[in-house]
């Protein structure tokens, strides 16, 4: 029996999170013929699965943990988040959608002294890469936040940081890339990639296709499809629960981290409170799949409740897992791998994707259109991993 001959198209999008879903709107918006293809559902994993944060800041706990140096290394990622922000506010115009964004700033809180210096010094470097974030003292914190716990003794605002819907903001760029004239391949499996004379030859559980540009933005699957081309990517899958509650009044307008321990509080558009901040799952013994691990969710919970005690007011309705991507530095990856395999690109943005992916979206589509981007991405590329 002759098999089917490879559908074509100029160029291939393997990842139908927000990040791949975005790129396939701005080739398709620029005139390149695109096929977007994902092993599942559109945003079903880690774009649908986030608790919709939008960050702005360095994070503190890698911060903390690796120190100024990292820091230093690691700030040039905050032109990107701030450019995505931006992108972001414009989206319900241009997707016809209400994404559900909210700015209402991102609040880290400090319960002593030593954390409040270690906020000082990171509030600094922000400043430095023209995040406009602000040290607060203990009355201001009293005046921007009162919900918060008395023992707090200050800590910083981030003016652009907030939240918005991961369920909406997936799929309306989706719509908006069909509307411009892209395809979408779902439940669309990649078993290989093999490389062609004129670029690339993906075998799939849909069919063969062909293309010579192909975009790798597929969260923790980035790295095994990397494989097949022989390019070495050092990006992992990590499971991490989020726990929701029952809606309440109006409670938390801001983005809520602790420095005390892992913490991500905000209040969603319906009133729920939506609490994370990088609590990891289990495995479950039998399936091997991520399972939520109760002990986490308890502590995360007893988190929460101490740094905004009336958080212990509200009934917790469910707890689910999603699979985020990380990368050992934790910044992001994005370069075209001409050197290595002409034609190929690669991205993706570590534990921030969600906030990331506008701006992602159109790197990548630049970069796989050969046009220049308006941001220095060398230290970025997978190179400097050896």
């Amino acid at each position: 029996m002759v098999s089917a001959p490879p559908q074509t198209t100029e160029v291939l999008v393997v990842g139908g999170g927000i990040t791949g879903a975005a790129t396939a709107y701005r080739l398709a918006q620029a005139g390149v013929e695109t096929v977007l293809i994902d092993r599942f559902d559109l945003g079903t994993q880690a774009s649908g699965a986030n608790a919709g944060s939008m960050h702005g800041q360095i994070q503190f706990s890698p911060f903390r943990d690796n120190g100024e140096v990292w820091a230093r290394r690691w700030a040039p990622s905050l032109e990107l988040l701030d450019a995505s922000v931006e992108i972001w506010k414009g989206l319900n115009d241009e997707l016809g959608v209400d994404v559900e964004l909210r700015l209402g700033g991102g609040l880290l809180v400090a319960s002593d002294e030593r954390q409040l210096r270690m906020i000082e010094r990171k509030v600094a470097l922000e400043n430095a890469h023209g995040v406009a974030s602000q040290l607060l003292s203990r009355d201001d914190l009293r005046r921007v936040a009162p919900y918060v716990a008395d023992e707090m003794v200050g800590g910083e605002l981030c003016p652009i940081e907030g939240k918005a819907n991961p369920l909406l903001a997936t799929p309306a760029f989706a719509a908006a890339a069909l509307r411009a004239g892209a395809r979408i391949e779902r439940h669309c499996e990649v078993q290989a990639i093999e490389r062609t004379r004129d670029g690339f030859e993906l075998s799939t559980t849909r069919g063969r296709f062909r293309a010579p540009r192909l975009v790798l933005c597929a969260g923790a699957d980035t790295a095994p499809l990397g494989r097949m081309l022989g390019v070495e990517l050092p990006i992992e899958g990590h499971p991490m629960q989020v726990n929701v509650t029952e809606v309440v009044t109006p409670l938390v307008p801001h983005l809520v981290y602790f420095a005390g321990d892992r913490l991500t509080l905000k209040q969603a558009g319906i009133g729920s409170l939506l609490i994370g901040g990088g609590w990891p799952a289990t495995v479950h013994p039998r399936t091997g799949r991520p399972a939520v691990d109760l002990d986490g969710v308890r502590r995360n919970l007893a988190v929460a409740r101490r740094v905004v005690p009336a958080v212990g007011r509200a009934r917790l309705l469910r707890t689910w897992v999603g699979v985020n991507n990380g990368v050992p530095d934790e910044m992001p990856i994005i370069a075209a791998l001409d050197d290595v395999a002409p034609g190929l690109v690669v991205g993706t943005f570590p534990y921030l994707g969600f906030s990331a992916g506008p701006v992602m979206g159109e790197i990548l589509a630049a970069l796989a259109r050969g046009v220049e981007v308006p941001f220095d991405l060398a230290p970025f590329h997978p190179s400097r991993f050896g």
